[in-house]
């Protein structure tokens, strides 16, 4: 068994999409960035591939290519299951925590999981996410961005 822990931030923008966990969230700021924003994929991302020793998700996606410019980041994240697959791994589960002070985000969590738990091929019941406020603390508390937190167990592949 192995272990990667993820962490991403984004900050408000008016002229885009709140995307969180492949859900796209009616809110009126989304979060700017070179993909679609998605804090919790990335987070995820970077967990996996922490645990399987594969860098991060600047190596694999940097934001310097135009081809991953607006990219769904559920794509991503499938593209890092074959990486994690091709190393000898398989995802045992994930854990992971947006903190946001608005929107609420619990209604749109059943859909991540399963969104996310399909892209990972997984069962739902192997990946959880839980949404918190930080109290009006900080950045996220003062409504400027999101974050996300991810830990993840890899296991190796049995033949």
């Amino acid at each position: 068994m192995r272990i990667g822990h993820g962490y991403d931030v984004h900050r408000f923008a008016a002229d885009c999409d709140l995307v969180l966990g492949g859900v796209k969230i009616a809110h009126h700021q989304g979060l700017a960035a070179h993909s679609d924003g998605d804090v919790l994929i990335h987070a995820i991302c970077d967990a996996l591939l922490g645990a399987a020793g594969l860098w991060d998700i600047g190596h694999h996606f940097p934001d310097s290519a135009e081809e991953f410019a607006g990219i769904d980041s559920r794509v991503l994240l499938r593209r890092v299951i074959d990486a994690i697959k091709a190393a000898g791994y398989e995802v045992a589960n994930v854990d992971s925590t947006l903190v946001a002070q608005a929107p609420k985000l619990a209604p749109f969590i059943p859909e991540m999981r399963q969104k996310l738990a399909a892209d990972m091929q997984i069962d739902e019941g192997a990946l959880n996410i839980k949404a918190t406020t930080t109290e009006k603390l900080g950045f996220a508390g003062r409504e400027e961005g999101i974050a996300a937190h991810a830990v993840a167990l890899i296991t190796r592949i049995q033949n």
